[in-house]
């Protein structure tokens, strides 16, 4: 019973680490101004292979994830409401840490290391854009700036929501597919880790419900 308290105990400091994480994400956000739209997404646990949906303001699906149970290197497809690819995730083991390889239907590039879930705050670049994220990026909390820290979409979790449910705010449409892939990736990554930590009988505790 005592190492459980010690688990408790240190899962609760966690969650308040991310929660300032996120206050501090949140009053960031303020300074950008009203977004030109929104987007939502829902972490699915349980099932990696699970299919992740980006919905509109209306509930309606405009992207989705197609993974195969049996793809050696984790590939998921990202398609448009017209069932048209528009990314491709793949991940690949590279020195002690998982890279995870973004291709976008237009042949752009970038990349995302799974050591960016070890940041509760802090600043990540994305190899390849230029870009930055900046936030609880391990709690979905985190602003998304580009090559001159202006703001591409903020992506924060909603106040009242029965499941992990999150949005995402676009400043600049023009780059809505890319921001699509950034998110996917990012939960795909954060779904891992909690799997992880649930066979481990460990758990850090970070973005649970309010």
């Amino acid at each position: 019973m005592g190492f459980l308290s010690k688990l408790k105990e240190l899962s609760k400091v966690v969650d308040g680490i991310n929660d300032v994480a996120g206050k501090a994400s949140k009053t960031t956000v303020e300074d950008y101004g009203k977004a030109e739209y929104s987007l939502y997404t829902a972490l699915n646990l349980g099932d990696l292979h699970s299919k992740i949906d980006i919905t509109d303001e209306e509930g309606k699906v405009k992207y989705y994830t197609k993974s195969s149970v049996f793809a050696l290197k984790g590939k998921t497809e990202i398609m448009d409401a017209s069932d048209n690819v528009i990314a491709y995730l793949e991940k690949r083991p590279v020195s002690l840490h998982e890279k995870h390889f973004i291709t976008m239907a237009d042949g752009r590039k970038f990349t995302l290391s799974n050591e960016i879930l070890h940041i509760i705050k802090d600043i990540t670049n994305i190899e390849g854009l230029g870009w930055q994220l900046l936030g609880n990026i391990i709690g979905l909390n985190f602003n998304l700036l580009d090559e001159n820290d202006q703001p591409i979409a903020t992506v924060g979790k909603k106040l009242v929501s029965v499941h992990d449910k999150y949005c995402i705010d676009l400043y600049k449409p023009e780059h809505e597919q890319v921001v699509v892939a950034i998110v996917i990736q990012l939960e795909k990554m954060v779904e891992a880790r909690r799997e992880n930590e649930s066979e481990s009988g460990f758990s850090f505790g970070f973005g649970s419900d309010d």
